[in-house]
């Protein structure tokens, strides 16, 4: 897709004037992308994208294609690049005035630090196309601090590997680099009226029906209470696809009787309102470079119970946390007392609260005008 100019003269004279670069405009990129053209209304955005398909070829030709479709001269203040353009060679390959404005990269994840399925060879290359975008760009932001730190480890693990050449860039690295967590809205789920109160502790399991979100350890427990013929409730969302791991279809199999809902919901609107319907949000992922679905969840009144590591730690208190498989067993259990004092969750909107878009707009302001 061409730049598309989003220009928002209406509303006031733009601060600055910024060329969005992202060769994959699809889920939370997209979301991300347009939520902050929304609540940065006096800045003007310039979109050149390309839709969320085959994210390998994306980072290692997004960037050739995309220098040969900016203009031989195009008066930009600052650009923003995802982490699937290799701004090193974006830069290289680009018309002359893309050396002269800074370019900013906002990482949503990383490439040394997110997972390859097990039959699968890690491909260290596009751990290195994240490295060169890092060292290429004026200004760095993750989406969490173990994010960052996850990368900065890879870094260093990539200039350990070089043979002959003694080097150590990660801290100019580290220096370019901030935390910015991606601005949520709430305001649709915040007009969505509070449900019922249930009679059975409801958990909910809202993320992606894959192997890095560890659905074996969220079911497990629940098999244990279904024996043992404890009452609880599952509502079970998530993005499902073709090829899902198995241990779903078995869950829905041996504890359907317990399943309030089952299945991906497109419809936004009862989405929410199914989360507002849960008591607990679990999540038991292996990896997680932030969190939204969690944190939507407990904006929905869900108590969370959270591995204590990955991005959590930073996100929620420690009583939110648990420490092992027997220790997340121990706390589902005490939660599946109707009158548990813990539940309902009264202090949703003030965990959450730091994650909207009103508490964080001023920092990403502050982030392009510092470069500018």
């Amino acid at each position: 897709m061409l730049i598309k100019n989003t220009n928002r003269a209406s509303e006031g004279a733009a601060h600055l004037r910024v060329l969005v670069i992202e060769p994959y405009y699809g889920g939370s990129h997209k979301i991300f992308l347009n939520e902050l053209k929304q609540h940065l209304p006096s800045f003007e955005f310039l979109f050149l994208t390309l839709p969320p398909r085959k994210w390998k070829w994306r980072m290692r030709m997004g960037a050739p294609w995309c220098a040969g479709q900016l203009p031989a001269l195009r008066h930009v203040d600052v650009v923003l690049c995802s982490t699937f353009i290799d701004v090193a060679a974006l830069r290289g390959l680009g018309p002359g005035w893309l050396h002269d404005i800074p370019v900013l990269t906002y990482f949503h994840e990383n490439q040394f630090a997110y997972p390859v399925q097990k039959y699968a060879e890690r491909d260290f290359h596009f751990g290195l196309i994240n490295y060169l975008s890092a060292l290429a760009s004026d200004g760095l932001a993750f989406n969490s601090q173990f994010n960052l730190s996850s990368f900065l480890k890879g870094c260093r693990g990539i200039e350990g590997r070089c043979p002959d050449m003694e080097m150590d860039l990660t801290l100019q690295i580290l220096d370019k680099s901030q935390v910015l967590y991606p601005g949520m809205d709430f305001e649709e789920l915040d007009a969505i009226p509070d449900a019922i109160r249930n009679d059975v502790t409801t958990f909910v399991w809202n993320h992606r029906w894959e192997h890095d979100k560890n659905p074996e350890g969220f079911f497990e427990p629940f098999f244990k209470l279904h024996k043992k013929q404890i009452p609880f409730k599952l509502i079970v969302l998530g993005q499902s696809f073709q090829r899902n791991p198995p241990i779903f279809a078995e869950a829905q199999a041996r504890l359907g009787s317990h399943m309030t809902h089952y299945g991906y919901v497109e419809d936004r609107s009862e989405y929410l309102a199914l989360l507002k319907k849960g008591d607990v949000v679990v999540s038991t992922a292996n990896h997680e470079f932030y969190g939204m679905s969690v944190i939507e969840a407990v904006r929905a009144g869900c108590r969370p119970l959270l591995p204590k590591r990955l991005s959590y730690p930073e996100l929620f208190p420690a009583e939110f946390l648990y420490k092992s498989t027997g220790d997340l067993y121990q706390k589902i259990r005490g939660l599946c007392i109707p009158a548990d004092p813990l539940l309902p969750l009264d202090n949703g909107i003030l965990l959450t609260e730091q994650f909207g878009w009103p508490e964080l707009i001023a920092r990403y302001q502050q982030w392009f005008e510092q470069v500018v």
